[in-house]
């Protein structure tokens, strides 16, 4: 059994058009020749793909799962081809970007080092001011994509999943908390908790953990970089609950230990919010390419 894109088009246009006369239009092909196509398609998948006499023309249940795959390949195939046709013609865009997300700081750079060098002419800038406006900024045009893990149903704008992530808690090896093997909301009632500072509702430890549990903290810290709570909680003034990629540098460093929160299994996702005119953009669907998969590198170590 061997099938080729041209098969996949054909059932799309077909389903598409709810007819051979019209959707060989789309194909820009004679009809004759289309239904001599659709003969050999079904010949080489050994089933029926159309409902025959029906009105318009319908797929058959073999049809309609040949379809989904035409309609998961193809976007695919065609960004990718958009992709090829834009590096060569040397398109230009605007690529400005804001984050809230404090730790992605540390994929966000090797994605835009990797971004530059291939799309050389699109003006790329973070607007890091912006952090707290961000999606209203977005619908401003005042910045072109925002890295959130909090998706939202807006008018116009639309999250590209980039990647899962677990938040993990980072605690020095000294601290008593290192004795468990999962973490609890009444773990951290007498803890120094170290965040970054951003609202509550934006960080992990309290939309995942502490809030529902009602739970606070014996106290609460906050420092901008990664690396200084690290250092923090390394010197065990506190502990942190970080995304799981951050743990890559420490992972076999004995002064620390890390722990998944309970009930076990959490996980967040994180997104690309674009306008929605702008998500199909070649530069920028490559950008999100390059961000998933630099991610996976992080997440490995």
């Amino acid at each position: 059994m061997y099938f080729e894109l041209r098969h996949l088009r054909t059932i799309r246009a077909i389903h598409e058009a709810g007819g051979l006369a019209r959707a060989a239009d789309l194909l820009n092909m004679t009809q004759s020749a289309l239904s001599h196509q659709v003969k050999g398609l079904e010949d080489q998948a050994g089933v029926e793909l159309f409902v025959r006499r029906s009105k318009p023309l319908k797929l058959s249940a073999a049809g309609q799962r040949m379809l989904r795959v035409a309609e998961r390949v193809l976007p695919e195939i065609e960004a990718m081809e958009a992709e090829f046709r834009a590096l060569q013609s040397g398109k230009t865009g605007r690529l400005h970007i804001t984050l809230e997300c404090h730790a992605c700081y540390d994929w966000l750079f090797p994605v835009l080092e990797q971004f530059r060098h291939i799309w050389p002419e699109v003006d790329v800038d973070i607007r890091a001011g912006l952090a707290f406006d961000a999606l209203p900024a977005l619908d401003r045009e005042e910045v072109d994509l925002v890295i959130s893990s909090n998706p939202v149903d807006l008018p116009g704008i639309v999250f590209n999943p980039l990647f899962d992530y677990s938040p993990t808690l980072v605690a020095s090896a000294q601290n008593p908390i290192a004795q468990k093997q999962m973490i609890a909301a009444e773990d951290l009632r007498d803890q120094t908790l170290i965040t970054y500072p951003v609202s509550r509702d934006r960080l992990d430890v309290f939309t995942e953990l502490l809030t529902r549990a009602r739970v606070e903290p014996a106290h609460h810290r906050q420092a901008e970089l990664t690396a200084v709570i690290l250092m923090l909680v390394g010197s065990n003034r506190g502990v942190s609950v970080l995304p799981d990629w951050v743990m890559r540098g420490i992972r076999e460093n004995p002064d620390y230990v890390t722990r998944p929160l309970a009930p076990g299994n959490v996980t967040k996702r994180m997104y690309a919010a674009t306008r929605s005119e702008d998500a199909l953009q070649p530069f920028m669907a490559h950008f999100l390419r390059l961000t998933r998969s630099e991610a996976v590198k992080l997440q490995r170590g």
